[in-house]
């Protein structure tokens, strides 16, 4: 069964996403879900959580406040006024963008959790995995309030522990 909190989310857009921000707005509901997801990934699993720009830093760094870890943010390109890695891609609107991660993190060897709000075609996470891999993380897992069912995701699914807070939509 569905939390209730979900139903805050706007599916009725005009572009491809669901809006979550009404989910954030509201306090109970935003608890809730960092709740869900805090309690389903076990704390010792993760030394760091990184959320991806920008809706990403929001779900990841409340997660981060409430597990008691550091929050890495991984950027959106041309963002990061210091040396930097990037990588680019095409997301799920078929456009390239990148996403860089500061050069100066080290993270050999720390497990980290991936956070975004919603996870479309897997590039975008995937991007974010490759940053985070070439410092030396490791992934521990993946959170996101829903992601979407395609070849990439199911590779997502198949290499990492991935929790999802909407398993029907």
């Amino acid at each position: 069964m569905l939390p209730e909190y979900l139903k805050l989310i706007d599916t009725e857009t005009s572009g491809n996403r669901c809006d979550v921000t009404p989910l954030f707005a509201d306090h109970a509901a935003f608890a809730a879900l960092v709740d869900d997801i805090t309690e389903a990934i076990p704390l010792s699993t993760y030394d760091f959580v990184a959320g991806i720009d920008a809706l990403g830093f929001i779900l990841g760094a409340a997660v981060a406040m409430r597990a008691e870890k550091g929050f890495i943010p991984i950027r959106k390109g041309g963002k990061l006024p210091v040396e930097r890695q990037s990588i680019s891609f095409v997301d799920y609107s078929g456009i390239e963008k990148s996403l860089e991660l500061r050069a100066d993190i080290n993270l050999t060897g720390a497990k980290i959790l991936v956070v975004d709000e919603w996870i479309e075609t897997g590039t975008q996470i995937n991007a974010a995995i490759s940053l985070i891999e070439a410092q030396g993380g490791k992934i521990a897992g993946v959170a996101t309030i829903n992601m979407d069912e395609n070849e990439a995701t199911q590779l997502l699914r198949e290499k990492y522990l991935c929790y999802q807070v909407w398993k029907e939509i």
